[in-house]
């Protein structure tokens, strides 16, 4: 059983700390994007190192105090908040903000978990370098909770999700002891990889403070497309096309729909879009090439290939950065134009990538069972990532369909999981998906998960509640 912060537990910290480390609670640290959980308050702590944020977590295990780890705040499945129970330390990395080093002839950046990852992609700039994790958050978004809930982001196809983009990792464990793993090493076969094990854990395994992270060259020219596709099927063949075509040059591919449109044109009509005529679907592809390789004309090459096949019938190739940077733009509005609208319920999933014509085909008609909705089917088709978000019907709101919001949520994971996919791809377990884990996740994996959570965490102060039912 967890207690709650008390004025002696305060007055114990604060001896232990300086008095930087000690920030007022305001609302932004007791609520997550979405809305649905509120933080039950407690005491904000803000380290400045490695060895303030052990002391806060040796306090905390000393007077079985929960602890909330917080990031940028960004998460989608209520991780950085703690809606019920005893008052827990919410421990901010804000000030731990520094990039500690770059190498650029090793390709290696070190960075502390407070660091904003736009600021990574900055400092890997400077040196020349490309950090390739890129999100919508990314102004916002924080190291340490990009890697707690191994982000993706629309680089993946290329470059892998954040745990590939990680050598190494310095974290503090639930027993304040400090884990010194911030190897630039790529081979080094010496035991269990811890690293691996607490990229991904939420906060729930400890606390990540720092990262060895992978940089890579920066590619010598760029370029996009906007192609119309015939269907989604059509889209997986143009995928395997421009591997075939361009092979490793394809950093992004995204799948976009007719409804994200619809939404961009309804709530953000200041949005360019490419099409007088909003098609079915169309793809977002980006190339990322060696010196001497012409990305427009790799484009225009794929484009008349898969015209031939009949897997394209438009398309717009962009003739500068800055027309490219519009393509993205209009890409990562479409969650801002969601937002506007307010979904019943959203589905951030993955399914192998021949199954995904199949469930695009399903997933509307099990739906229509419900009620009737209109459905964002959009996101990074080349690695499986579909963000299949539910809508209201026009002149309706999303509190008309609360009591179907459920129902929605598990037609469409129980169609996933009889395909074979995941029920998170990208977003983690959280708070939003513990019971949806316990349904969907396997037994054997479950049993392995709460023996390394009790092994690790026996008192249960890391993030209770978040992937695992706290006890």
């Amino acid at each position: 059983m967890l207690n709650a912060v008390t004025d002696s537990f305060r007055e114990t910290l604060r001896a232990r700390l300086p008095e930087a480390a000690f920030r007022p609670l305001g609302p932004a640290y007791l609520e997550e994007p979405r809305g649905r959980y509120h933080g039950t308050g407690g005491l904000l702590v803000a380290p400045g190192s490695t060895e303030e944020v052990a002391a806060v977590v040796r306090t905390c295990a000393e007077a079985r105090v929960g602890i909330v780890p917080y990031g940028g705040g960004t998460g989608l499945v209520g991780g950085q908040v703690l809606p019920e129970g005893p008052a827990p330390v919410i421990l901010s990395l804000e000030r731990m903000n520094r990039v500690r080093a770059v190498y650029p002839r090793e390709n290696v950046l070190l960075a502390e978990a407070g660091t904003i990852l736009a600021q990574v992609q900055e400092a890997a700039e400077e040196a020349d370098r490309l950090f390739p994790l890129s999100l919508a958050s990314e102004g916002s978004a924080r190291v340490g909770g990009v890697l707690s809930t191994n982000a993706g982001g629309v680089n993946v196809l290329r470059y892998g999700n954040a745990r590939e983009l990680c050598l190494g990792i310095e974290a503090v464990l639930p027993d304040g002891s400090v884990l010194n793993g911030l190897t630039r090493l790529r081979k080094d076969n010496t035991g269990y990889d811890l690293r691996d094990l607490l990229i991904g854990a939420e906060g729930t395994l400890g606390v990540i403070t720092a990262a060895a992270l992978k940089l890579y060259p920066r590619p010598a020219a760029t370029g996009a497309a906007m192609l119309v596709v015939e269907s989604p099927s059509a889209a997986l063949d143009l995928l395997a096309m421009a591997g075939r075509r361009i092979g490793t040059g394809v950093s992004a591919f995204e799948l976009i729909g007719r409804m994200g449109l619809e939404f961009l044109s309804e709530q953000l009509p200041e949005v360019r879009q490419p099409f007088a005529d909003k098609p079915d679907w169309m793809v977002l592809i980006d190339l990322g090439l060696a010196a001497g390789q012409d990305p427009a004309a790799a484009l225009e090459g794929l484009f008349e290939e898969a015209a031939e096949a009949g897997l394209v019938s438009d398309g717009v190739i962009a003739q500068s950065e800055a027309q490219r940077a519009e393509f993205w733009a209009l890409r990562e509005r479409i969650p801002e134009a969601n937002r506007k609208i307010g979904s019943v319920s959203s589905h951030d999933i993955s399914v192998p990538l021949e199954a995904i014509p199949e469930f695009i085909a399903r997933g509307g008609p099990a739906l229509a069972r419900l009620a009737d909705f209109r459905i964002n089917c959009f996101g990074h088709v080349g690695d499986g990532n579909l963000h299949y978000n539910v809508f209201p019907a026009p002149g309706k709101t999303r509190a008309d369909y609360e009591h179907l919001r459920g129902e929605v949520k598990r037609a469409v994971h129980d169609l996933v999981d009889e395909m074979g996919g995941s029920v998170s791809a990208e977003h983690g377990i959280g708070r939003m998906k513990v019971e949806d884990l316990e349904r969907y996740g396997d037994p054997a994996k479950l049993a392995a998960m709460r023996a390394i959570k009790a092994a690790l965490d026996p008192a249960g102060i890391m993030n209770p509640g978040v992937i695992l039912r706290a006890a």
